[in-house]
């Protein structure tokens, strides 16, 4: 008797709940932290993955590059950063500008257009500069590009149909030779 009376004198003042195990107010601030935790987070998020989305990775050398009777400004991507980054978030690109990448290794290449906001044409050259096949490729599209040729050693990317406009075709020949911008592995 002495605990229903208690409980009961408890509940009249206030101090217990409707369950009748705390305080209605008791777990309100755990509540209101973990809302405004949740609210931050979410707001937080979107600005962080935007901010990613326009920081530049590191700066990348540039190089002149010459093939058929035409000339290009090449950044290159030489690290596994820059080479993950590519084109990424660029809203435009010059028309002789272009990106080189040296590929760790020959092998057969595959690229995509993950976040890549302009359309471009992919040249894929073999280790002594020639270019081997070109492909062009949509912008946001993920899907994979990939070499027929299995003697890929760099990939050298400019804006769509740059090499057809140029007279650029597989079998003509990188100058300098890529392998002077740092040599991928056999």
């Amino acid at each position: 008797m002495a605990a229903v009376y208690d409980r009961r004198r408890k509940e009249k003042a206030g101090r217990l709940s409707h369950e009748g195990h705390r305080p209605p107010l008791q777990g309100t601030p755990r509540f209101l932290a973990v809302a405004l935790l949740f609210l931050f987070a979410s707001i937080s998020l979107p600005i962080c993955a935007q901010t990613a989305a326009t920081d530049a990775v590191e700066p990348m050398a540039k190089v002149t590059l010459h093939v058929a009777k035409a000339s290009l400004t090449a950044e290159i991507a030489a690290t596994a950063s820059q080479e993950e980054r590519g084109l990424m978030y660029r809203p435009k690109m010059a028309d002789n500008d272009a990106m080189i990448f040296l590929l760790p290794k020959v092998t057969t290449a595959t690229f995509w257009m993950k976040n890549t906001l302009i359309p471009l044409s992919v040249a894929f050259i073999d280790k002594d500069g020639v270019i081997l096949e070109i492909h062009d490729m949509k912008p946001l599209d993920e899907t994979i590009t990939r070499s027929d040729s299995d003697k890929v050693a760099y990939a050298l990317e400019t804006n769509l149909h740059w090499f057809s406009l140029n007279g650029v075709k597989p079998g003509d020949k990188i100058d300098p030779a890529p392998g002077t911008l740092g040599a991928p592995l056999p």
